[in-house]
């Protein structure tokens, strides 16, 4: 087993950070939270409802996790539908105003003004191409942008240089009620 005697209770507001060896336990946990697997023993509850009860819908609107950077992906399509995966589509005018202002808070707004067709701009595989840490600050925006209850971060800081983590990470505990940050 990846974790034994397991225990945490996480509550409303709460700035999480787990640190710990590779190999730990620590994203094993997180994909527990997140509803990506179900415990083998024990329970994962959420306001005192566990997965099977919400439904993973359910669950998944009130979790919302950033895995580590080689399992995430940006798809080959505008900014604006990376950033807004999850939530309605097209995209209403406040969507795209939310999401500006929120990349705006985690410093890519310089970034989307170079870009000829701004937030409409195709990236990915086939268009416009981001760097690691610019990956790593739209996967977060992403996850800030489906407004849950709880957000993981897996490693999610790794490619920031100090600055930009320090922005990051401001906008991050500004904007996510509750936040468990894995270093």
């Amino acid at each position: 087993p990846a974790l034994l005697q397991c225990s945490l209770q996480i509550r409303r507001g709460d700035r999480v950070l787990l640190e710990g060896r590779s190999g730990g336990g620590k994203s094993t946990l997180l994909s527990l939270l997140a509803g990506l697997r179900e415990p083998q023993h024990g329970l994962v509850l959420l306001d005192a409802l566990d997965r099977r009860t919400l439904g993973l819908a359910g669950w998944r609107r009130r979790v919302v996790s950033v895995p580590q950077f080689h399992e995430n992906h940006v798809l080959t399509g505008t900014l604006a539908f990376n950033l807004l995966m999850g939530r309605r589509w097209p995209p209403a005018a406040e969507d795209l105003a939310e999401a500006r202002e929120v990349c705006d808070a985690l410093a890519l707004g310089e970034l989307i003004d170079r870009m000829p067709a701004g937030l409409l701009q195709v990236v990915g595989e086939t268009g416009w191409q981001l760097s690691h840490g610019e990956q790593s600050r739209l996967f977060i925006a992403r996850a800030l942008l489906q407004g849950a209850d709880l957000t993981l971060l897996d490693e999610s800081f790794a490619a920031l240089d100090p600055e930009t983590l320090r922005i990051a990470l401001a906008c991050v505990l500004e904007r996510a009620p509750t936040v468990l940050v894995v270093a």
